[in-house]
């Protein structure tokens, strides 16, 4: 059984039927509590738990900054998020999602993930993309109208993100990772399974195969679905798979304008890098679900 990325768990209820009802919405926000989401995407952090507010205690903001209806949780509570500047809280720190989202109880990684999400699209979507005009809020957050009357919604943009390996089982069975080039600045090179955007008239199993061919001149085959996660960076789905491929087909040949470089890894070399035994190189943050391909390939063998 496929272990679920952190930040796909979801144990709260989204409540769409309460979205058109402009009167529960009111009562609720006066009762809810507040995910506040700061302009570069950050949002309190203690104890490895989201701080809440209530709805008294948020400020005034931006164009953006309308409550936003996340859902209700087993207990009735309501929860909204708001783009606003974050108050100083004892003990919290700012933290962006990445950073904190494999640590975060399964509530807070929902809320958080949701907050982000919708916050980031409403700031894009102050206009309509037709006429230029200004849009208003409805639905809880989940709707903007035009002044034409045109309904927009929440936009998400599948990718795909797959862990291509050589299907050869023990230490020395190898997957095929990647430095990609916004990481070259870092102080230490990182090196992620690859990715990339579904595009128009695609099917995700074409995209996988497009992709890694395009980026490291590998062919792919027996592509299968392993699982997805939401990545509000800023509208994403990733839709992850798991390919296999012959290191010995072809050389690799990298996209200079996706990677930097890339490299067939044997699982020896992988768990070095996971027990901190080998600190050549940095692999995914626990909370993707890239570092949870690896490590789903990784236990295979």
């Amino acid at each position: 059984m496929n272990e679920t990325p952190s930040a796909t768990r979801s144990d709260l209820d989204r409540a769409a039927f309460r979205r058109a009802d402009p009167q529960w919405l009111a009562d609720a926000w006066a009762r809810g509590q507040v995910v506040l989401i700061g302009d570069d995407g950050r949002a309190l952090i203690r104890d490895d738990r989201l701080v809440l507010v209530g709805s008294a205690q948020v400020g005034t903001g931006g164009p953006a900054a309308e409550p936003l209806f996340l859902g209700v949780d087993a207990g009735g509570t309501a929860y909204f998020a708001v783009n606003s500047a974050l108050p100083e809280v004892p003990g919290a720190e700012p933290k962006h999602l990445w950073e904190v989202g494999a640590d975060l109880p399964p509530r807070d990684t929902a809320l958080l993930t949701q907050a982000l999400a919708l916050v980031r699209w409403h700031r894009d979507h102050l206009y309509a993309p037709r006429s230029g005009k200004p849009t208003t809020v409805e639905q809880g957050g989940w709707v903007r109208r035009d002044a034409d009357g045109d309904l927009h919604f929440p936009r998400t943009d599948p990718a795909v993100i797959m862990a291509v390996h050589d299907g050869v089982a023990g230490p020395q069975g190898r997957i095929l990772l990647g430095a990609n080039v916004v990481w070259a600045g870092a102080a230490k090179r990182r090196y992620s399974v690859l990715a990339g955007f579904v595009e128009a008239g695609e099917t995700a199993e074409d995209a996988v195969a497009r992709e890694v061919y395009e980026e490291a001149g590998v062919r792919v085959s027996d592509i299968r679905y392993h699982g997805s996660q939401a990545f509000p960076y800023p509208r994403s789905l990733m839709l992850g798979f798991i390919a296999v491929a012959d290191p010995a087909a072809a050389p690799l040949r990298t996209d200079p304008d996706e990677l930097i470089d890339a490299q067939w890894f044997t699982r020896e070399q992988v768990a070095r890098v996971l027990d901190g035994s080998d600190d050549s190189f940095t692999l995914p943050n626990r909370s993707s679900i890239a570092h949870q391909l690896v490590l789903t390939w990784l236990r295979a063998g």
